[in-house]
């Protein structure tokens, strides 16, 4: 008996080889854009696929297609490579594309409209396998608001003429009330969620005694309380410069609206040297008077020692105070009587390339 069993235990192991030893190909591993819908989960050996673009995506180049499960388990390699179709970028978005005009299969462009603005159509539309968008771009309508109504004692005043029930997101309109009266505030407008600014108040409003400003005097104004757009003009005083509005005009706040400004002159605050102002080169001493208005500019003159060779920087007067530039240098009475021509101003003037020009001043 004991070869018997020997024989059957050795037909079982030869059995059992035989079935260990086939191979199988898993699902093919398949680069993004080609087609997997129709491929198993598991090949037999020396089974072909051929593979194809998906929808959407077209061959890039001349490629192999097919591939083999081999008897290792293991593909065939293939080359094909897929590139996802096109969709051109609508004319009125190119704008904002960054310099292209396509966008790729599966694309997705989102839409808003800015505030005031409602957007009639799709507010997403995407690239699909045939090259077109699924939605046309959608236009953004303003918003429409209600005539404004007027105060009770006064009238609205529209930017621009009104025709029909409505008026869109934006107009504006001013407020006004019948003398001597104010309204609370004076501007409205159509607003971005359909409705008009509510009417103001019309009020009494008054303005205090108007005063005088420093280096200033009041050219034209009766002193008293005075009311809602009544104004009063300034002007400032000899060689004084006057910065802002000349007039001012009693608001609705019952307060006056901001008064200008006198700037002081300048002098120019050297002994000896020669500068340019007002279109002309002239010795300090002939600048008579030594007197420069607010706002206006002085050129000194400073010298590059390396290139013997002289250079203009111009200085601003602000109010009184004209800064010196850096590299000025003020000759000695020496220099400046018996050597004028070897001055900055005297000598060859600087290249543009050669010059140093200063970013600061020092004070005189």
């Amino acid at each position: 008996m004991a070869p018997a069993l020997g024989w059957l235990f050795l037909g079982l192991s030869v059995l059992s080889t035989t079935v260990t030893s086939a191979k199988v190909c898993g699902r093919p591993p398949v680069p993004d854009g080609v087609d997997a819908s129709s491929l198993k989960r598991v090949f037999e050996v020396g089974e072909e696929v051929s593979l194809s673009c998906g929808q959407g995506f077209v061959t890039s180049a001349a490629t192999s297609s097919r591939i083999t499960c081999t008897a290792t388990g293991e593909w065939t390699e293939s080359n094909l490579a897929c590139a996802p179709k096109m969709c051109p970028i609508p004319k009125s978005l190119q704008p904002f594309a960054l310099g292209r005009t396509e966008a790729p299969f599966r694309s997705v462009l989102n839409y808003t409209c800015d505030d005031g603005y409602v957007l009639l159509g799709a507010n997403e539309s995407r690239c699909l396998h045939n090259g077109t968008w699924s939605h046309l771009p959608p236009l953004c309508k303003a918003v429409t608001c209600p005539l404004p109504k007027p105060p009770r004692e006064g009238r609205v005043i529209p930017d621009r003429a009104v025709t029909g029930t409505t008026t869109i997101y934006g107009q504006g309109w001013t407020y006004e009330c019948n003398p001597p009266k104010a309204p609370s505030f004076e501007r409205g407008s159509c607003k971005a969620d359909g409705t008009a600014t509510e009417p103001p108040i019309c009020q009494e409003v008054s303005c205090s005694i108007p005063t005088n400003i420093p280096n200033g005097v009041i050219t034209f104004a009766v002193m008293r309380q005075h009311g809602y757009k009544e104004k009063v003009k300034y002007a400032c005083n000899e060689h004084y410069t006057l910065e802002g509005d000349a007039e001012i005009q009693c608001q609705n706040t019952g307060n006056w609206s901001s008064k200008p400004i006198c700037r002081a002159p300048c002098t120019v605050g050297i002994k000896r040297g020669r500068i340019f102002y007002n279109t002309k080169k002239i010795w300090i001493e002939d600048l008579k008077p030594n007197r420069v208005l607010h706002g206006e500019h002085v050129v000194f003159y400073c010298k590059n020692e390396a290139e013997k060779c002289g250079y203009p920087v111009a200085s601003t007067c602000n109010d009184g105070n004209l800064p010196l530039p850096e590299c000025f240098v003020e000759p000695g009475k020496v220099e400046y009587n018996l050597k004028a021509k070897s001055l900055p101003s005297e000598i060859r003037m600087c290249a543009a390339s050669t010059a140093r020009p200063t970013s600061s001043a020092r004070l005189s």
